[in-house]
């Protein structure tokens, strides 16, 4: 497994230094690590092997080879694989709401970290990660859900206008709480969505006009 690590992870350590919030983003990283790896475990006891993990400014992901078999297993109008992807992409929030859970009922401690800071942690990546944003988790269980509902091609625009919509309700949420709140973290979340949109809507349009070739 091919490990890599984002060099613009340097800029983001310096800007929390600064702002003096470093003790949280390492925090938030560390979690975001084993958030990660609640994919991971999940996904190969579902049978993939993980190929790479990626530590970005903003967490951490993991990618997986794909079983091609399981698109010979239709389920309505997705397959088998749509239903893995569901589960794997659950792993991670659920991972995070279970040590949230442990951490709540009891009084054990996390190499010294402050047990508030550990269930805080948690909450925030945990619901974070199911925003209905693709490819965040929330958005990969909706794209997942819909490939099976009504099929692949429409669960992409489906998935692409509701990721349209969270973004800009959380423009307008994020600017009435930046302007009160004045933390820059917000700005950061804020524009690492925008950076995840304009990426993926890039991409959901490059598949758009390859099954428009198709079919004309």
């Amino acid at each position: 497994m091919k490990i890599r690590i984002h060099l613009k992870i340097f800029i983001f350590i310096l800007i929390f230094l600064i702002t003096n919030q470093i003790k949280i983003y390492g925090i938030l990283m560390l979690f975001a690590l084993i958030h990660e790896l609640g994919h991971m475990l999940v996904g190969i006891l579902l049978g993939f092997k993980p190929t790479k993990l990626e530590v970005m400014p903003y967490g951490v992901s993991v990618a997986f080879d794909v079983k091609y078999e399981d698109y010979n297993k239709k389920i309505r109008k997705g397959n088998m694989l749509a239903i893995k992807k569901l589960i794997i992409a659950l792993a991670g929030p659920l991972t995070n709401f279970i040590i949230t859970v442990i951490f709540l009922t009891s009084n054990i401690r996390f190499f010294g970290i402050e047990r508030e800071l550990v269930i805080y942690a948690n909450i925030l990546i945990g619901i974070f990660n199911l925003i209905p944003i693709y490819p965040l988790d929330g958005g990969r269980v909706i794209k997942n859900i819909l490939h099976i509902l009504v099929g692949l091609q429409a669960s992409y625009e489906y998935t692409n206008q509701i990721s349209k919509i969270t973004i800009c309700l959380l423009t307008g949420i994020c600017s009435i709480a930046i302007l009160y709140i004045r933390n820059i973290a917000l700005l950061l979340i804020l524009a690492y969505l925008w950076y995840l949109i304009i990426i993926e809507n890039r991409k959901y349009n490059r598949k758009k006009e390859i099954y428009e070739k198709v079919n004309t």
